[in-house]
């Protein structure tokens, strides 16, 4: 019986393993499992990555004044959705700027959108408000440029020693919004030439998002 033992684990181990002897190969056989394991995060991985930026090209943003929001919209065949939303602080006063230091935010309509030029690592970006803290740390991680024609240095950006100010109205004309807000609309939605909407204090809905209400 021993004899019949080793018989037999000898034969198995010429079937499982090739032969060395005359150079010709047995197939080795790996479990489903295994190959699973390899093949599937890759896929999963790339698939994922795709859909997501897709998903950014669909996407817009509108700020209202009124609301004292900024809404990320993404444009369907056939239909248009609100995805996020985030409080803003905006310029400390009413409408739309006419010169540099006026303390208003810039105003767009939907026919000629505002758009981001840069996102910029803002993270050890410094200014001085004049009321006394000197330079301080103001920015966030992000600077989102915007393109508005007739003035520049305007952009979304957090509010690092300025949070307790979203929502509000204190901005010098830029749109702030809490750092970890920024993070996420960063991380999510914003990319280079994304259209951004700024409605002023009395503009009402605009067509697409009547459906909301």
């Amino acid at each position: 019986m021993k004899s019949f033992i080793i018989l037999f684990a000898w034969i198995s181990t010429l079937w499982f393993f090739p032969s060395c002897s005359n150079g010709g190969e047995k197939p080795v056989i790996k479990p489903v499992d295994t190959v699973a394991v390899v093949e599937e995060p890759v896929l999963h991985d790339s698939v994922t990555a795709y859909s997501e930026m897709q998903q950014k090209e669909r996407c817009f943003i509108v700020i209202s004044k009124q609301e004292l929001k900024l809404y990320v919209c993404e444009a369907l065949e056939d239909d248009t959705v609100r995805v996020a939303e985030y409080p803003v602080c905006m310029g400390k006063n009413l409408g739309h700027k006419q010169k540099t230091g006026d303390m208003r935010t810039p105003e767009s309509g939907w026919e000629k959108p505002f758009v981001i030029t840069q996102i910029q690592n803002a993270s050890d970006w410094t200014h001085d408000f004049g009321d006394g803290r000197g330079e301080i740390l103001s920015y966030g991680n992000w600077f989102m440029r915007l393109a508005t024609p007739g003035f520049t240095g305007i952009g979304i950006h957090g509010s690092t020693n300025n949070e307790s100010s979203v929502p509000g109205r204190a901005s010098e004309g830029c749109i702030r919004l809490l750092n970890d807000d920024l993070d996420v609309l960063k991380e999510n939605y914003a990319y280079k030439n994304m259209r951004v909407v700024i409605k002023g204090e009395e503009e009402g809905l605009k067509p697409f998002e009547q459906k909301y209400y």
